[in-house]
């Protein structure tokens, strides 16, 4: 009985830490049994006072003395001391206080949270320069997989769906506190806990970040290659003096780590971002119109179901136009970072300058995309390259285009991949870095950062070389990463903000969440068969 009138006091104490409770309860628990054993003994004499001597057992919890149980087997335990609530919570909120502390100085060291001085035109840039980018270029060929209904109805529901979640991410940014999630995993980890947040969202993140620096290596080495082809043309000489793929992949990532050891920051990268916005926002609209200036060609058809001969190829080209499109929008695993760019303060969050700069960015994009999808299906229909409407234009129009206008789309779209390659390889060096300062408890020096760049350029240049295929499975693992941009978003607002079930926004969110994963499922099936059915020509270190 005593044991537990005693335990009903504990928790009555609920803010006791549970390092305490522990030794406590046992304490407790050998005094019961003490008392037992002394009521048995007399009761079996006659003691009258038996049940008086109980009630001694019910006296104050302050008057035990609690043993504070150690972590460390090698410290020996301290001596009993009075317990006081007060102490605990004084001690527990100084702990919390200096692992805030700690935690906020390392942020101060990392490179995506070292400078908080951006506002919304820098992150309409950096937006706008990871929106755009070379996968748009096949927004066209889905179209001849869709036709002229589907691709329009599939395109703008990807492009509502997206800039939704984007929206749904800036929210969370920010606590009510004042609590900042400035990277995508810390989020994660708060919405679905600490196993579950980093098992859900490491590899999307690796892949989105370290897999798309590999892809633009790839990419703009192609085009450096396309590039000086352009330049030489019928000049023979000069053709055989072309550098082999593998050297120009070298040039692309010596030139991108050169810019990369003069940027110490994400906030720094503005001007990059803005160079990069520029040359995207300008090959996307020389493209468009040259494809609507050139005219249909002959012979052009918009039915679907001329490239397909059953309904299983038709059904299989289906998933691939959707999986193509779902692929056409980038950067969303960059908006939590790109938020951590903007000072913030009570009376002015930085969601209300964030919303700003993704209405300014993604006007932008859907202007650039919509355009070059809609104009190039209309321009080649189904003789659509399957590589995108660049190779289309250098395909049919190349005589009639002029040697310096090809010339200079090949150009910026070098300059637009040396640009956005510096801002999906921030979170690797952010990660990089946090393994020195949390060892260190320093900030990296500037030697430390450039061994870190060049270590990982060599990194990319490798793979890049090693599997200069990886753009013909952007698909099925892009696939993989689908859930980050369009399902995680969903289920993170319904578990940080818990709305009322069965209210709009729960039911919403909960419906695109589901949509998103069977999405996810379909798309990576349909990509892996279109694989198996199409062959994989995997020529490593072969580019």
């Amino acid at each position: 009985m005593g044991y537990k009138l005693l335990k009903v006091k504990l928790e009555w104490f609920g803010y006791v830490k549970r390092r305490y409770t522990i030794a406590l309860v046992r304490n407790c628990k050998e005094l019961a049994m003490d008392g037992y054993r002394r009521d048995r003994d007399r009761k079996a004499m006659g003691d009258p006072e038996v049940s008086s001597e109980r009630h001694r057992v019910g006296r104050s919890i302050s008057s035990f003395r609690i043993i504070p149980i150690n972590n460390d087997d090698d410290t020996p335990h301290s001596e009993g001391t009075n317990f006081s609530p007060v102490d605990s919570i004084r001690s527990i909120d100084e702990k919390k206080d200096e692992n805030a502390n700690v935690a906020e100085e390392i942020d101060n060291w990392l490179p995506i949270t070292e400078s908080r001085t951006g506002n919304a035109y820098t992150a309409a840039f950096h937006l706008l320069s990871t929106g755009l980018g070379n996968l748009a270029f096949v927004l066209p060929f889905a179209f001849t997989s869709l036709g002229w209904s589907g691709g329009i109805v599939v395109l703008t529901v990807f492009f509502a769906w997206r800039l939704y979640a984007i929206c749904l991410l800036v929210s969370l940014h920010e606590t009510a506190d004042g609590t900042r999630y400035s990277r995508y995993i810390q989020l994660a980890i708060v919405a679905f806990g600490e196993k579950l947040g980093k098992c859900l969202a490491i590899f999307p993140i690796v892949y989105l970040s370290g897999g798309t620096c590999i892809m633009t290596t790839i990419t703009g080495g192609n085009t450096l290659q396309l590039f000086y082809k352009a330049i030489c043309k019928n000049d023979q000489n000069c053709l055989d003096k072309s550098p082999s793929g593998a050297e120009w992949y070298l040039v692309f990532i010596c030139l991108a780590i050169l810019i990369a050891l003069f940027s110490p920051n994400l906030d720094s990268l503005a001007w990059v971002s803005f160079v990069g916005s520029i040359m995207g926002v300008s090959y996307f609209t020389i493209l468009g119109t040259l494809s609507i200036s050139k005219g249909r060609l002959n012979g052009v058809s918009y039915n679907p179901s001329d490239n397909v001969t059953t309904n299983m190829e038709r059904f299989r080209d289906v998933l691939n136009g959707i999986a193509l499109i779902a692929m056409g929008f980038r950067g969303q695993n960059l908006v939590l970072e790109i938020q951590g760019t903007l000072p913030s303060n009570p009376k002015h969050p930085t969601r209300t300058r964030m919303y700003k700069g993704v209405i300014a960015s993604y006007s932008f994009v859907a202007m650039c995309e919509f355009p070059l999808a809609i104009g190039g299906y209309w321009a080649y229909g189904n003789m659509m390259p399957e590589n995108g409407i660049m190779v289309a234009v250098a395909k049919y129009h190349q005589e009639s285009i002029p040697k310096g206008l090809i010339s200079t789309i090949y150009l910026m779209v070098v300059i637009q991949c040396l640009c956005s390659f510096q801002l999906f390889v921030m979170p690797v060096f952010d990660n990089l870095e946090r393994i020195y300062v949390s060892r260190k408890h320093k900030a990296c020096p500037r030697w430390v950062r450039s061994c870190i760049k060049l270590l990982y350029g060599g990194l990319a240049y490798f793979m890049a070389v090693a599997f200069p295929f990886l753009i013909s499975l952007a698909k099925f693992i892009g696939g993989i990463a689908l859930p980050l941009s369009l399902v995680y978003p969903c289920f993170m607002w319904i578990s940080i903000k818990k709305p009322k079930r069965n209210s709009l926004m729960y039911c919403l969110n909960m419906f695109l969440g589901c949509l998103g994963t069977l999405i996810t499922v379909v798309q990576v099936a349909g990509a892996l068969w279109y694989l198996v059915v199409n062959k994989l020509d995997a020529n490593f270190f072969n580019p």
